[in-house]
């Protein structure tokens, strides 16, 4: 892939990203397969202004020796290092960077009961500080091509070629064009466009309905908005949380969903696959879920916390978006909840509720805002689906017809 074209996408990561602000410091977190494209967003955020840069290196293979070699209690454990390391966080609120280019199977064979019972014993410890960043500084998840996701995607081709491929089909998606900065200043208008509209009904309830079987109503939280593109952190900064995006979402009302979600496309989840599945939901809850491929660990998402069964997030991508029009199936949860329609279970959004700042976190959990220590969305975004909004006014409005926006 040209340097120029790399440049110019490093450059979008820092500007259009999070939109470094000027002494800012800023930490990148990014896998070992790229080294070259991390250092070009290093410079880059440099030439933005931070006034300092760290990169976390994470690597799969290491993080299955652990979970092989340490015992629960040591993985759970947090060290006060860390802990200073989040009040560091708290105190100069960092722009974060993450650079996702992991294998999807990468973790395959890994022990999930206890990789997750560790992460559980670090989210209590942890959870307090999480809790004072919510929402008060820039982030923004980006792509670069693993060698081992470039062959997941692209298994007839020899891994460079695999990797030149998806670096193609990361850029298109990400739509960097010859003014990468005006292509997606244009694509946030015509999301916030989208959200005006659903916001000015305004919605008490989505019906979902498609011909796999996806019979499904969710109910919203009346203080709720829509929200898509650039985000404003209570700190006054504009970024863009996810290169690519697609979406229009709102956080949905706690305990309000019935019916049954067919998943329509693979969702990778802690490095594994988990293929083919569906859920049944009784008072907003998951009470049924079953997958033809890796159905134990979708049972062991959903049993992470009390929240993790419950939704929040409901998205809005219309099926002919650029992602699905790629022809591509990712393995990246990034991309393909952006070609599709999809649900999050777990830890809602405070920032889809009205003014959020001014409430705290237990009055947003008290309006309906679900808490949890997973946010994990997945796909179910069909040709056929529909979706109808019935409105406070009483009325039923079609908010999507076969796959796409009815307005």
């Amino acid at each position: 892939m040209k340097k120029t074209v790399l440049r110019s996408y490093a450059r979008l990561i820092a500007r259009a990203g999070v939109n470094i602000e000027k002494g800012q410091e800023v930490i990148i977190m990014a896998e070992l397969d790229q080294p070259e494209f991390v250092k070009m967003v290093v410079e880059e955020c440099y030439r933005a202004g931070a006034g300092k840069v760290i990169v976390d290196w994470t690597y799969q293979p290491l993080e299955k020796l652990h979970v092989r070699h340490q015992s629960v209690k040591t993985l759970g454990h947090v060290e006060k290092w860390e802990e200073e390391k989040f009040q560091h966080y708290i105190d100069k609120l960092p722009c974060r960077i993450y650079l996702d280019s992991e294998d999807p199977d990468g973790l395959k064979g890994v022990n999930i009961a206890k990789m997750a019972k560790g992460r559980q014993g670090r989210y209590k410890v942890l959870k307090p500080y999480r809790d004072q960043l919510e929402g008060k500084y820039q982030w923004c998840i980006a792509a670069v091509p693993g060698k081992a996701w470039a062959k997941k995607v692209f298994p007839h081709l020899t891994p460079a070629q695999a990797v030149e491929k998806l670096w193609e089909a990361i850029l298109s998606c990400s739509r960097v064009t010859d003014d990468p900065m005006q292509a997606w200043a244009d694509h946030n208008a015509n999301l916030a466009a989208k959200c005006e509209y659903l916001n000015s009904l305004p919605i008490k309830e989505l019906h979902y309905h498609a011909a796999n079987g996806t019979d499904f109503t969710v109910g919203m939280i009346p203080q709720a908005v829509w929200r898509g593109g650039s985000e404003t952190s209570l700190t006054g900064h504009t970024f863009n949380p996810n290169i690519p995006s697609e979406e229009v979402f709102i956080s949905p009302m706690k305990g309000k969903a019935e019916g049954v979600v067919h998943a329509s496309m693979p969702l990778s989840y802690e490095g594994q696959l988990i293929e083919n599945f569906w859920v049944r939901f009784e008072g907003g809850k998951v009470v049924e879920a079953h997958a033809e491929k890796g159905e134990e660990l979708l049972k062991q998402m959903v049993a992470m916390d009390e929240g993790a069964a419950y939704l929040g997030e409901c998205a809005l991508v219309p099926y002919d978006s650029p992602i699905r029009n790629s022809g591509i199936l990712f393995f990246n949860t990034l991309f393909d909840e952006n070609a599709a329609c999809h649900l999050a279970l777990g830890r809602g959004f405070i920032d889809s509720i009205d003014d959020y700042g001014k409430y705290s976190l237990k009055e947003l959990s008290d309006m309906g805002v679900n808490e949890s220590m997973i946010h994990v969305d997945f796909m179910i975004g069909t040709q056929d689906l529909c979706i109808d909004a019935l409105c406070e006014d009483g009325s039923t409005v079609p908010v999507f017809a076969n796959g796409g926006w009815a307005f």
